[in-house]
């Protein structure tokens, strides 16, 4: 093993030392080989077909953000229009309206997770007593609800952590056959100059650079909406406790009644 990585090593020496040599020799040359459209039209196969892989994956990182984003805002909006208007219904014991709001504001988390145990509880309060079986079944019909919508928060966030973690891997599979390209061409650089390893320098590059640039958004908002998710759900379940407590209340108010 150490036989192998001191002869890695002088290899790669010899390929730094040979570019500041031919960067010595032309600057220009250099300049030249290292442009945008210079390295578009040395790449090979392999970094085209890496680079696509790529861009397909930025544009279903891209879209899943979007799709996310526009999800978590209008639940949050939602959201803040159900809360009071609901509280103020249950403080009345106007369960039919509370229900009634809670059918208009579809995207709400919060909406989803009071409407599915008043639901239940509604098909128990007729009965002259609500007894501790039924306020258990409210209990799972909110538990139900809240695992539903967690699961439709987090819709989409495995694909982003997945690039997020696989793009610089892909990229630096294109930056391994564009440095063994570059040493290939080596061989020749003695008569043909700095464009005989131009082409794969600009697989190495490019591949690295953008599987890096797809990967890092991806990690950025997938730790930033884990976050959101997890507010969510703490929300969700304090709505959840609250419901509970008032079925509770309505349950001792008719036993003393």
């Amino acid at each position: 093993m150490t036989i192998l990585l001191s002869i890695l090593g002088s290899k790669a020496l010899g390929f730094f030392a040979f570019l500041f040599q031919e960067a010595a020799k032309g600057g220009e040359d250099l300049k030249s080989a290292f442009t945008i459209t210079e390295m578009v039209k040395n790449l090979g196969w392999v970094a085209l077909t890496v680079i696509i892989i790529l861009l397909i994956m930025s544009m279903y990182s891209i879209a899943i953000m979007v799709e996310r984003f526009l999800t978590y805002s209008a639940a949050k909006k939602q959201s803040r229009e159900f809360a009071p208007r609901v509280a103020q219904a249950l403080k009345n014991d106007r369960i039919e309206e509370a229900i009634n709001i809670s059918d208009k504001h579809k995207k709400s988390h919060l909406a989803m997770v009071v409407n599915a145990g008043l639901q239940e509880f509604r098909a128990h309060d007729g009965s002259s007593d609500i007894s501790g079986d039924e306020v258990e079944a409210s209990k799972r019909a909110l538990q139900r609800a809240i695992a539903i919508k967690s699961a439709e928060f987090k819709r989409g966030l495995s694909g982003l952590a997945t690039i997020g973690s696989t793009a610089p891997f892909v990229g630096l599979f294109g930056t391994v056959f564009g440095i063994i390209n570059a040493f290939t061409g080596m061989k020749s650089a003695e008569s043909a100059g700095i464009g005989a390893v131009a082409g794969g320098i600009a697989e190495a590059l490019l591949t690295t650079a953008l599987g890096l640039a797809v990967a890092v958004p991806a990690v950025w908002l997938f730790n930033y909406f884990t976050g959101k998710v997890d507010g969510f759900i703490i929300e969700m379940d304090n709505s959840a406790s609250e419901l509970i407590d008032y079925f509770l209340k309505n349950r001792t108010r008719q036993l003393k009644g």
